[in-house]
């Protein structure tokens, strides 16, 4: 039995997978339970699939998607399609360290079943701050996110690290539909709707210069929360 999933989806990650790969690999293969890392590429046009193929590291996996579908697809793919009691997806770019699921095993031992991380509350760290400008206009977004979507004191819907379990999984991801910009929004929104406790923790982010969001992303978001709101409205999620 497999105790814990991690999916790492990926798009012309070629450059920065190996790194990040070396790194959660080091780190499990220190541990006493059993994992699995499975590799989701979303229609990758470099050569993502054949350098993640090409690295000696024990129970990784490819999921290699021919066509592009967005995020939000690929990590559910690869949740769906994992076979640990728990699972978590992470980012390629490493900004959220694998060291910080030992913050999500004490909640998942008192009987919780998902842990984020969130960068906006007591203890996180962020290693490269953001502009002023850019900290306050993320804030007012997240409030507009919290107004729409009804997910009231989670102020980071977006750190792309994030724990379930297998029945949590089974339960939630079956039911998204969102497969780009917003489908963090949408899992936690039918988490809630499904009656889970939704726990954060805190982290230390380190921000890739080369992961910028730019402001028309944040509209796209936007817009897709916006369907959200209307498929809950119109009682999709249940």
């Amino acid at each position: 039995m497999i105790k814990l999933s991690v999916v790492i989806p990926a798009y012309n990650e070629e450059k920065r997978l190996p790194k990040t790969l070396k790194a959660v690999d080091s780190y499990l293969k220190k541990q006493k339970y059993s994992y699995e890392i499975i590799v989701v590429s979303d229609g990758s046009k470099d050569k993502t699939v054949q350098v993640v193929q090409g690295l000696s590291i024990k129970n990784l996996r490819v999921i290699d998607n021919k066509q592009n579908h967005g995020k939000g697809y690929v990590v559910r793919q690869g949740m769906l399609k994992a076979k640990g009691e728990y699972r978590l997806f992470m980012d390629a770019d490493n900004a959220t360290t694998i060291n910080h699921v030992e913050g999500m095993w004490p909640e998942f031992e008192k009987g919780n079943e998902i842990v984020i991380c969130s960068r906006d509350i007591k203890g996180s760290v962020i290693a490269v701050p953001q502009p002023l400008w850019r900290r306050k206009l993320g804030d007012v977004f997240n409030l507009i996110v919290q107004v729409l979507s009804g997910l009231w004191g989670i102020w980071d819907t977006q750190c792309g690290f994030k724990g379930f379990s297998k029945k949590a999984v089974q339960d939630i991801f079956p039911k998204a539909v969102i497969d780009r910009w917003a489908f963090d929004v949408e899992l936690l929104v039918i988490a809630k709707k499904q009656g889970y406790n939704i726990i954060e923790i805190p982290v230390t982010w380190i921000n890739d210069a080369e992961s910028k969001v730019s402001f028309k992303g944040m509209v796209k978001m936007l817009l897709e929360v916006i369907d959200i709101r209307f498929n809950m409205l119109k009682k999709i999620y249940g």
